[in-house]
């Protein structure tokens, strides 16, 4: 399995050292250069694990670790020249698996970028040995990977469209209350605004029309969401 490593460093020449060594270890780097668009690029292009430093343009690193936390658990590493124990500690409270200072070695990195792909997708990873399938209609999400397919078409969701999803296949028929979608994407729903839920949820309807699924999402007024078998199991 090639990783996908998405690097987010705005020192040009390191980032090219840094993708280069990526490259020869059969990593597949993913360098950054719109520092505005972080969250939508991440969102597109779905990697496996993330490199961010903490001084970006406009907004730092904490910020964008703390906007990818609302949305995924995917492995975050931080790599700063700010060696501070706060500065760490910082890293480590926005979300961050990990903090590196510069100036590092290369096999550190490399090494803890290994552990950390062993513990979320390798042989350290929960349920490795027997993948989930989730199953309406024809409809199958995979949730570890996590995909959706539908009659021969399947699209990458977010690890909270992911879920979503695995919450409205088994609940459908029935409608599952906002309340309880929140309590299943997010820890702490105090830090939540009520746009947050909404952006997942048209994402998700979104990638169900991509993949031949449409009007099945249903928004229930007051209450929440239903998905409804708008297709037919084919085959």
């Amino acid at each position: 399995m090639e990783y996908k490593i998405m690097l987010i460093e705005d020192d040009a020449s390191l980032a090219q050292l840094l993708s280069s060594h990526l490259d020869k270890y059969g990593y597949k780097p993913l360098l950054i250069n719109d520092f505005e668009n972080i969250l939508n690029i991440f969102i597109e292009t779905n990697p496996h694990l993330i490199l961010i430093d903490i001084n970006l343009p406009k907004y730092d690193g904490f910020y964008w670790c703390r906007k990818i936390r609302q949305i995924s658990t995917i492995p975050i590493i931080f790599i700063s020249a700010r060696d501070s124990e706060m500065d760490q500690v910082m890293g480590i409270e926005s979300g961050a698996d990990d903090y590196i200072t510069k100036p590092f070695y290369y096999d550190v990195v490399i090494a803890k970028i290994k552990s950390q792909l062993r513990r979320c997708y390798g042989e350290f990873a929960p349920d490795v040995l027997e993948e989930r399938k989730i199953e309406l209609e024809g409809l199958t999400l995979y949730p570890e990977r996590p995909e959706l397919h539908f009659s021969g078409n399947s699209i990458v969701l977010t690890k909270k469209e992911a879920v979503l999803a695995e919450l409205l296949i088994r609940m459908s028929p029935r409608a599952v209350s906002r309340d309880m979608i929140l309590e299943k994407l997010w820890d702490d729903q105090a830090f939540i605004d009520e746009n947050t839920l909404n952006v997942n949820v048209a994402r998700l309807r979104k990638k169900l029309q991509q993949i031949g699924i449409g009007d099945a999402l249903e928004t229930v007024r007051g209450y929440g969401y239903r998905l409804n078998v708008t297709w037919r199991k084919k085959g």
